[in-house]
């Protein structure tokens, strides 16, 4: 019987360690299977892309535009719901944790894609801040290492008529659809296309890469290039941008609306409550959005009062903020020693991290001046990412127009939001973490990201910056222009605010340049939603870094928490407190 009962045992534990074992073998082949559906998933997504693909060194699209033809948009719109489809037949028990979390964030991607699909945004393909009139800007993105480079640029720029076309035929659909953009949005985007009807070969933004062609190249490759530049952009861009510009004034203008909000578009109201919970991550209404805005610009006017107080200084809120928008002692009179400012205090801050940070990017960061053509109609500064391959910088892009409206209280904490410690240490270890899959490496989640740059400003404090008290009101001008993003955002795209409106309630509550804010304004028109991202981020970070303090205690340590924080790419706000909660537990 003893012996009958322990054959049964050894029966049973064998069948049990078959058994483990191949679930063990399916867990795998599950894990390797969506690998391979993300990694083909990335590999679609780019090619839809042919710059990105060519800026991360992806061979095969360099004369290639991304395909606006409306059969393409409905093809990208079709793969969103097949890919949701698959995505539903996988068994997410069958995956590792970190897999599990992959799925998560992907499903969302491809749902969030599916979401925004009814509101058209493809039938208002026009920009003021980038798009088809400001493509000869896509050549920052590239590398320019070899003739073949600047050759396969010019054979882009041979096809650059199919897209312009194509961006003709959907505005020409908008209109009929009822989808357009603002006329006062539209009427800055005329200047752009006008500048590359020019004629003048010399000055026209296509030839500016190749006036500055570097020293590698010998004198007769010089000269072979910018004789092929010349003739494709007198024979191919200007007409094709004259006919452009045709349409764009008698026909896609006249009928741009007057309104601002994107809830006067169909369906817009719904189409913003989307945006908002996709830009933020969170299930947040406008209205709690425009509510939680309106507390933190009290609260933060607060602190301004006070370092008006602490500098004695006679008048109001509103004298002191008219004393820094036109006392020349805070602005430089040229763009060189602006630059020179920028350069020298992110030097300061590179010097600075270590103490603050476990863990350091690889890649480097240069800072370059915003392109002329757009900087009129841009905003302060803005960050471009380094390559996934290594081969390219991060660049913090600083705007040298007009230097007497860029004063200098705020260059300390617009550099550590866009270069270190914010954009580029965020954004570069994301990239260098080869063990994410690319779509989280290249992340967009903006309330995470956006968020990091915003609270990176703060830790200027214990960097040693912030010593002088115009700098210190520089940051909370800063945190105060994203708390003012709450307000005015929602109240122009919800609750059906005129621009002069958002233009006055930025003024009386912050001490940038009135060029700034207007810019500012035109930006947030244009981009629904996008500006809620920066002042939800943040608010949660501060709130996961006060809960660990508090839980841990000594056990706290800042360079772990920030290691902890950056670890997973940039994700959504839910998924970051489930990581911040764990770490906790485990440092107790």
């Amino acid at each position: 019987m003893l012996k009958q009962i322990n054959i049964n045992k050894i029966t049973f534990v064998t069948f049990l360690i078959i058994n483990l074992s191949l679930v063990s073998n399916l867990k795998a082949n599950s894990n390797v299977s969506f690998l391979k559906l993300l990694d083909d998933e990335w590999n679609y997504e780019v090619k839809q892309n042919p710059v990105y693909a060519t800026s991360l060194g992806i061979k095969g699209f360099e004369n290639k535009w991304t395909d606006m033809s409306e059969e393409a948009v409905k093809r990208r719109q079709d793969h969103h719901y097949s890919i949701l489809k698959t995505l539903s037949k996988i068994d997410i028990d069958s995956l590792n944790t970190e897999n599990q979390l992959n799925y998560r964030l992907f499903t969302q991607l491809q749902q969030n894609s599916i979401d925004l699909i009814p509101f058209n945004q493809h039938l208002m393909p026009f920009s003021h801040r980038g798009g088809v009139q400001l493509m000869h800007e896509q050549s920052e993105r590239l590398r320019f290492v070899t003739k073949r480079d600047f050759e396969d640029w010019i054979d882009r720029l041979s096809n650059l008529d199919i897209y312009i076309d194509q961006i003709i035929n959907l505005a020409k659909i908008g209109i009929s659809e009822g989808y357009t953009k603002p006329r006062v949005l539209m009427e800055r985007v005329e200047r752009q296309i006008s500048l590359q009807t020019n004629e003048d070969i010399s000055k026209h933004p296509f030839y500016k890469l190749f006036n500055e062609l570097p020293d590698f190249l010998s004198k007769e490759d010089k000269e072979e290039l910018r004789l092929k530049a010349t003739e494709v952009i007198a024979n191919e861009i200007i007409p094709s941008y004259k006919k452009l510009h045709k349409f764009f004034v008698e026909e896609y203008l006249p009928n741009c609306r007057e309104t601002i909000g994107i809830s006067n578009l169909p369906n817009g109201k719904k189409n913003y409550e989307i945006l908002a919970n996709q830009f933020t991550t969170t299930s947040l209404s406008p209205k709690e959005i425009h509510e939680l805005g309106l507390k933190e610009v009290a609260r933060i006017r607060q602190e301004m009062e006070e370092i008006i107080r602490e500098l004695n200084f006679d008048g109001s809120f509103q004298d002191f903020l008219k004393f820094l928008r036109e006392d020349t002692q805070f602005y430089f009179d040229n763009g060189e020693d602006l630059l020179e400012a920028y350069l020298a205090t992110s030097k300061r801050a590179d010097a600075e991290l270590v103490s603050l940070f476990a863990l350091l990017p690889r890649t480097p960061y240069g800072v370059r001046q915003i392109p002329m053509e757009s900087a009129p109609d841009t905003t302060t500064a803005y960050y471009m990412g380094p390559s996934p391959d290594g081969l390219r910088a991060g660049y913090y892009y600083v705007n040298l127009y007009k230097p007497e409206t860029r004063p200098k209280f705020e260059i300390e904490v617009l550099s550590l939001h866009e270069a270190v410690p914010g954009h580029h240490l965020q954004i570069a270890l994301a990239m260098e973490k080869e063990s994410l899959p690319m779509f989280r490496r290249m992340s967009p989640y903006t309330a995470f990201v956006e968020g990091w740059g915003l609270y990176s400003e703060s830790l200027g404090y214990e960097m040693g910056f912030y010593k002088d008290p115009y700098s210190k009101f520089g940051q909370l001008t800063y945190d105060m222009w994203r708390a003012v993003r709450l307000v005015v955002d929602t109240g122009m795209h919800y609750f059906d605010w005129e621009r002069e409106k958002a233009i006055k309630f930025f003024l009386d509550n912050a001490g940038k340049s009135e060029l700034d804010i207007v810019n500012e304004i035109d930006r947030y028109i244009n981009w629904p939603g996008q500006a809620l991202a920066y002042k939800v981020g943040q608010l949660k970070i501060f709130e996961l870094r006060n809960k660990a303090q508090e839980e841990l205690g000594k056990n706290f340590d800042i360079r772990t928490f920030h290691t902890t924080l950056l670890s997973e790419g940039a994700i959504p706000l839910n998924e970051l407190e489930i990581l911040i909660d764990t770490y906790i537990e485990s440092n107790k």
